[in-house]
């Protein structure tokens, strides 16, 4: 078998038959290292996504994307449950599943944009489990870091590769970042220039959010030899037991905060808007089907 095929077609929905998302699962379980059936070579990291959605104008609902591949029998390894590359792409209610590189954030070409918004939903994984050049938004959504068992490093929540052409990358608003990792033992992200891109400066707001005591006081860090200081990482108004402001943390203020917000990074030329309405508590995004913290 080879992981599920692509979905081209645009204005597609895939939506599931209840409002809980663990009761429909569309998984599989190829990793970057699995050798291909037609012994062509390993998958690597794009070829090992369960689902690659290039479709513009594409929804999903109600659902589970995953990638059920067992490191702890096989090895650690990338395995990507989605790889989205289409543009205005929604994701509402649904469950991203897996280990390093669960949801690969893209676009078609380093020159394209394109826009992906995510609400409501549920994100786990270890390694750099939110990445990818796309321009996504997070809002209200329950974001899991998994342990690796490290007493001091156990992953990295994104890794952006925006283009510096692009002045919006990942944005996590108003969303609940948990973890049944130890105290300060998890990154927000680190800056990656993918394909060796020199002109890739990620770009991560995390924003008005809940932050667990998984997060390190120092919660950026480097990338294949691109300094975090060089990308476009910062907080807005975080709070929880994993918030505060240091050197090491970059903070908006309110002025610029308000280039920042859902809407804008959706925008673009066509002013696109799919943003819906929350309760104001972010811990209440947690998705139906998402697990109890």
């Amino acid at each position: 078998m080879q992981p599920i095929a692509a979905i081209p077609g645009r204005g597609c929905h895939l939506v599931g038959d209840t409002r809980d998302p663990r009761e429909v699962v569309l998984t599989f379980d190829a990793s970057a290292a699995t050798q291909k059936p037609d012994g062509s070579g390993p998958y690597g990291t794009s070829g090992s996504a369960s689902y690659t959605i290039s479709a513009p104008d594409f929804t999903a609902r109600n659902l589970t994307f995953e990638n059920a591949y067992y490191e702890a029998a096989h090895g650690n390894s990338q395995a990507v449950a989605v790889r989205t590359t289409g543009d205005r792409q929604v994701y509402d209610n649904v469950r991203f599943i897996g280990n390093q590189d669960t949801l690969y954030a893209n676009t078609a070409s380093a020159t394209t944009v394109a826009r992906q918004y995510f609400t409501g939903c549920y994100v786990e994984g270890d390694v750099d489990f939110i990445f990818g050049r796309a321009t996504a938004v997070f809002d209200h959504c329950l974001i899991k870091g998994k342990t690796r068992g490290s007493a001091d490093n156990n992953g990295y929540v994104t890794a952006a590769s925006t283009e510096l052409s692009n002045p919006y990358g990942f944005l996590i608003y108003r969303s609940h970042l948990t973890s049944d990792a130890p105290a300060r033992t998890f990154h927000l992200g680190r800056p990656w220039p993918a394909g060796g891109s020199a002109t890739a400066r990620g770009q991560v707001l995390v924003r008005e959010s809940w932050l667990g005591q998984q997060i390190k006081d120092a919660p950026w860090t480097d990338m294949s030899g691109l300094s975090w200081r060089d990308a476009r990482l910062s907080e807005y108004r975080n709070y929880g037991p994993g918030a505060t402001v240091n050197d090491d943390r970059p903070q908006l203020g309110p002025d610029q905060a308000a280039a920042f917000t859902p809407e804008k990074y959706l925008a673009g030329g066509d002013g696109w808007n799919p943003v819906r309405r929350h309760l104001p508590d972010p811990a209440r995004a947690r998705p139906r089907g998402a697990p109890a913290q």
